[in-house]
């Protein structure tokens, strides 16, 4: 469990058509960090309701909208700092489009209930 204090909060930009070898980028970088031995504690995705990147196309969710399902979608976890830094090299590979950004926080509270494993 992640304890009270100093950590690193990383965040990951891509748009969820983004695809990888085994299907979406999204998919298999939630995969990677749910590995035994990468051992991130939790992860979550937000899908966006519009947004615009570099190239300044605006997508948004709207039935109308092919380019909508091109949309944002954002990954983040926050994990202590040394256990960040051994699974950087590894995700920065994994990530071969959209942005990675990484900034100190700080863990004021952590409750964990009786947590279920579904595999």
């Amino acid at each position: 469990m992640l304890a009270v204090g100093p950590a690193t909060k990383v965040t990951i930009y891509l748009n969820q058509d983004t695809g990888s070898p085994q299907g979406f980028l999204r998919d298999e970088i939630l995969t990677f960090l749910r590995q035994k031995e990468v051992g991130i504690g939790g992860a979550t995705v937000l899908h966006a309701f519009a947004g615009y990147g570099s190239h300044g196309q605006l997508h948004k969710a709207d039935e109308h909208d092919v380019a909508g399902l091109h949309l944002p979608v954002v990954i983040f976890f926050v994990e202590a700092q040394e256990k960040v830094e051994s699974i950087l090299p590894a995700l920065l590979d994994l990530v071969t489009d959209g942005m990675i950004e990484a900034h100190p926080t700080q863990i004021l509270k952590r409750v964990a209930s009786k947590e279920r494993v579904i595999s």
